[in-house]
């Protein structure tokens, strides 16, 4: 499966993340200055590496960095961009830890991504509005869009993870361990920016084992085997990758088993005996017998009385001319 990133570049040179193709939308080259995109990508996909006790969620995921920030200002409009050319170049997963405002060319973007059968995994964030409340997070808070809001030890919401923005699921966030630039690593990551990229690789994980689903029954899938949520911002709550891959959901079954007729009250429906092989092989046999006795009497019936009449002598051919 491949799986976008789009964010601040990924630093390609970390051993675990050296399968990354970058693409850069902001001039700036491909290096990740600001160590965000690369933890992003760690989480969703580091390698497997002998010696390090930390692969990724899922480690043989095609990574696609698409950079579209490199100081950590928010440009939506380069974000629109980011998510777009991630659904043309056919990234089944798209990992969006940024938070924005709503903006039309944005919310297209992200219908676009929908249509091209990508699902779009964002971080519910914790946006301010102008007077210091909270509102909701974009893309996070578009319809169709995977919400991911952060949990902490305990699995419950973390204090940073925003109510407001509609939530689909929990995921880690508070204390998580990735990938860093400058082929490093941290383990005091915290916010909804590192959640989001546990249900990216989660979602890699059902599109692989799953690829007869498209991305609404994918999203649907990863909220119906979550641990169930409680309080605002918690959605379905956790998500749990093993169910999410292995859960057996009746709706999505090609061929159920035809559905058997009501059995009649009482013992009026009785097992059918075995079947004796020797008793049916007689009654053939018996059968056969009756019919080439009926043939013989009637053939006997026609021959007897002619025989007679002639004297049993043998016929004659008359010529004819």
């Amino acid at each position: 499966m491949t799986v976008a990133v789009v964010d601040s570049g990924v630093d390609t040179r970390h051993p675990q993340l050296r399968r990354t193709r970058s693409i850069d939308l902001t001039a700036t080259g491909a290096r990740d200055c600001l160590g965000h995109g690369t933890a992003v990508a760690g989480i969703i996909g580091a390698a497997e590496m002998k010696g390090v006790p930390f692969t990724g969620v899922a480690p043989q995921a095609r990574l696609l960095s698409i950079k579209q920030t490199s100081d950590g200002t928010g440009d939506v409009g380069r974000l629109a961009l980011a998510i777009v050319r991630a659904a043309e170049l056919g990234a089944d997963v798209i990992n969006v830890s940024v938070e924005a405002r709503d903006q039309a060319d944005l919310r297209n973007a992200v219908t676009y991504a929908l249509a091209m059968d990508a699902v779009v995994v964002a971080a519910a964030g914790n946006v301010q509005k102008e007077d210091g409340t909270p509102g909701p997070a974009y893309p996070a808070a578009y319809e169709g869009v995977l919400s991911v809001g952060a949990a902490g030890p305990d699995g419950a919401r973390a204090d940073s993870s925003n109510a407001v923005t509609p939530v689909s699921v929990l995921a880690p966030g508070r204390g998580v361990t990735s990938t860093w630039a400058g082929r490093a690593y941290r383990e005091d990551l915290e916010g909804t920016s590192f959640a989001a990229p546990y249900v990216a690789g989660v979602v890699a994980l059902v599109r692989a084992r799953h690829p007869e689903l498209d991305n609404v029954r994918v999203r649907r899938r990863v909220e119906l085997t979550a641990n169930g949520g409680s309080g605002a911002g918690t959605g379905a709550g956790m998500v749990n990758p093993l169910l999410a891959v292995s859960a057996i959901l009746p709706s999505e079954q090609v061929a159920l088993a035809p559905r058997q007729a009501a059995p009649l009250p009482g013992d009026a429906v009785r097992p059918a005996p075995p079947e004796d092989s020797r008793a049916v092989s007689i009654s053939l046999w018996v059968a056969l017998g009756s019919l080439a006795a009926g043939v013989l009497v009637t053939v006997a019936g026609i021959a007897v009385p002619m025989g007679r009449r002639r004297g049993w002598r043998p016929g004659s051919i008359e010529n004819q001319t």
